[in-house]
């Protein structure tokens, strides 16, 4: 058989492109297969970003955002320029997608492919059958392929949802061509994204209910911080519906009702946002081996699938659709592709973000996870509030909290921030985490001042002090030493 390619991706994600980017620095032979890349966290972060003006600022130059405070009974309303806040977003996702254009990986020297199609398995007598990726006509071998081809939301069966519309994530900016924004929402589902456009909506003057079928909003993240984001969103004035499901849903003259556990609600929007579901029906993965179980793909811990050919990576494997994960997953993967499988996921190291106000991060354990995995008595919680940061209080942004998990040797497990620059100082603990570098090394920082960063190191400094509260010995000795340095002249 003649090998055209040394991987083809089959692409319609980020993480295809990057992966594409990543397979040509290690000098192979590449093709990318993709139909239409979906930019929809950067739409979100656009919008977060003029929602934050909206609620910050009034009077702003080039959003025509103003604020006006009614009465104390009341909330802020904000009145945005919805069509400029709009045209600032396209503008940020034209310049993303000039950067990851096709042209500009083809000059890189990748064969990008605009199309769709099905992996065949051809059989050949007295040999394996070979491998191959039919696309426009064309067959394209190659001796390891990599599935990047991103998700789409999934729709859950609601009695009325079809029949009565909705939005989802991936869709939701693109849909909304009307000079002014739906006033009432309510959102389905509990995921990162479903959050970020909650608090975005509620900033931009929309009443917002947010249904959750959970107890928590963020059932993955630690309890505790995840709870302070929804006390955040409350004051923000979004209604929080915990533990409730959607039964049914009904247009009655015009409006949208919809049933939520024993609540009825009227509104003019729905946004669904369950979850996701991955792109794989149209590959003919059956055909090759491939198998998935309920919705997501089978992968080992180096992202091979079934078929020990075809690797996978990013959101078409499941899981919460972040950007950074994806490209973590893609480097593992066109190494062990192109190389040798050796490499494993390591997804302790990898921090993830939600880009709330305040925002949240985590990385490694949490809080609970790591006293059911470890003795509880060796598991120590370190914790320091944003109010003790001179930059927090500069800039008035005080409600926050980092949290360290840590063993009593100084391991560090994992960490949790809420607050501002949380998305920043969370990379800076989980390259400590990879590089085993114990908590005591960040106790030692000396971090620019005034910078958010003084959060690390003050909440590092709780393991000296927690540490000596629980050893009489070395308190002993401490107060022996200064008694003697006290009453001794040298």
């Amino acid at each position: 058989m003649t090998i055209d390619y040394d991987i083809v991706i089959i692409g319609g994600s980020l993480a295809g492109r990057y992966a594409a980017l990543a397979a040509t620095q290690l000098r192979a032979t590449v093709a990318l297969v993709e139909t239409q890349v979906n930019y929809g966290f950067a739409q979100h972060q656009a919008m977060s970003e003029i929602g934050k003006l909206a609620h910050n600022l009034s009077d702003t130059a080039g959003f025509g955002i103003h604020t006006t405070q009614a009465d104390t009974s009341e909330k802020c309303q904000t009145s945005v320029a919805w069509p400029e806040a709009k045209l600032y977003t396209h503008s940020v996702i034209s310049n993303i997608q000039e950067q990851n254009s096709p042209a500009n990986l083809a000059a890189l020297g990748v064969d990008v492919i605009i199309g769709s199609g099905q992996f065949q398995s051809m059989a050949t007598p007295h040999k394996p059958p070979h491998l191959a990726f039919s696309v426009n006509e064309r067959l394209l071998r190659a001796r390891t392929y990599l599935l990047a081809s991103g998700s789409r939301p999934a729709i859950p069966d609601i009695n009325g949802l079809q029949t009565t519309g909705y939005l989802t994530l991936s869709n939701i900016w693109q849909s909304l061509n009307q000079p002014t924004l739906p006033k009432n929402w309510v959102i389905i589902g509990g995921v990162p994204q479903s959050i970020e456009v909650a608090q975005i909506l509620a900033r931009f003057g929309c009443h917002v209910t947010l249904v959750v079928k959970y107890p928590s909003i963020l059932p993955y993240a630690d309890p505790e911080i995840a709870h302070l984001l929804q006390a955040q969103l409350e004051v923000d004035g979004i209604r929080i519906l915990t533990q409730k499901s959607v039964t049914q849903v009904k247009l009655i003259e015009d409006k949208k009702w919809i049933q939520a556990g024993d609540k009825a609600i009227e509104t003019d929007e729905i946004l669904v946002a369950t979850g996701q579901q991955p792109n794989i029906e149209s590959l003919n993965l059956a055909a090759v081996g491939v198998k998935w179980r309920q919705g997501r793909l089978i992968v080992n811990d180096k992202l091979q699938t079934t078929n020990r050919r075809i690797y996978a990576c990013g959101d078409v494997i499941g899981g919460y659709d972040f950007a950074n994960v994806a490209n973590y997953e893609a480097r593992i993967a066109v190494k062990n592709a192109l190389l040798f499988p050796r490499l494993s996921v390591k997804y302790q190291c990898v921090p993830w973000a939600l880009f709330s106000h305040p925002m949240l991060a985590e990385v490694g354990l949490t809080e609970a996870q790591a006293k059911r995995q470890f003795r509880q008595d060796e598991v120590l919680v370190l914790r320091q509030y944003y109010k003790s940061v001179a930059a927090a209080q500069l800039r008035d942004e005080t409600t926050g909290i980092c949290k360290l998990i840590v063993l009593r040797n100084g391991e560090i497990l994992g960490a949790a921030i809420l607050g501002a620059e949380a998305g920043e100082l969370i990379n800076l603990i989980a390259l400590a985490i990879s590089q085993k570098i114990s908590v005591k090394h960040l106790a030692n920082l000396s971090p620019a001042y005034p910078g958010f960063s003084e959060i690390i190191a003050q909440t590092a400094r709780e393991w000296g002090k927690q540490n000596l509260h629980n050893n009489i010995a070395l308190q002993d000795f401490l107060e022996g030493f200064f008694y003697f340095r006290r009453n001794w002249n040298f």
